[in-house]
């Protein structure tokens, strides 16, 4: 009895092993679903797609304006920061100067030696700065290009003109109709009274 009552658990075991996925698994396959159905949407749906295309070219737009905003402010920075630098290296010269000048020659050694020093973050700093200038003009260069795939402003079609400006002139009545069509309908209107006449 035991024997024949046993496979029910082991066989759904076995089951569950054989064709059941992992987290990951599930989630790339689940993945790849949402693809296919968004590329069909788009493929069914094109203006949707270039509506797509249109807020992601933007999206990209707003990311390299900050990112040129936070170069921005940097740069600021590193400037004040070398100005700073030299106004320092400046009065150091002068003291290594003095020191010299009063035959102090360890005092002029030591301020030599703090000179260097300093000299040595100045070109440090100036290189960070000018790293910061590239980066700026490359996305000075990015945007240029974003704003050339930028899709031009709609316009009417020339049908679309022309009947706009046609309902405007009938709407507006500026301009008068031509003579011919108004001499033909005065003499329409005419034989058309003299036939009436004729009859009554």
């Amino acid at each position: 009895m035991s024997a024949s009552a046993g496979p029910g658990p082991g066989k759904t075991s076995g089951t569950n092993s054989g064709t059941g996925t992992g987290p990951a698994g599930w989630f790339e396959q689940l993945e790849a679903q949402l693809e296919r159905q968004l590329e069909t949407f788009l493929a069914a749906n094109p203006a949707q797609e270039a509506l797509l295309q249109e807020q992601e070219l933007q999206e990209k737009q707003q990311r390299l304006k900050r990112r040129r905003l936070e170069l921005q402010g940097q740069a600021d920075q590193a400037r004040t920061s070398l100005l700073a630098l030299v106004s320092e290296i400046n009065q150091w010269q002068q003291r290594v100067q003095r020191a010299r000048d009063a035959s102090a020659g360890d005092l002029a050694a030591r301020a030599e030696q703090h000179l260097g020093q300093l000299m040595g973050q100045g070109r440090d700093r100036w290189q960070a700065l000018t790293e910061l200038g590239r980066s700026f003009e490359a996305v000075e260069v990015e945007l240029e290009q974003l704003a050339r795939q930028a899709p031009a402003p709609p316009q009417a079609s020339g049908r679309a003109r022309a009947g706009g400006a046609q309902g405007s002139q009938a709407q507006g009545g500026s301009e008068p109709e031509p003579l011919d069509q108004a001499w033909a309908a005065f003499e329409a209107q005419q034989a058309l009274e003299d036939l009436r006449r004729r009859q009554g």
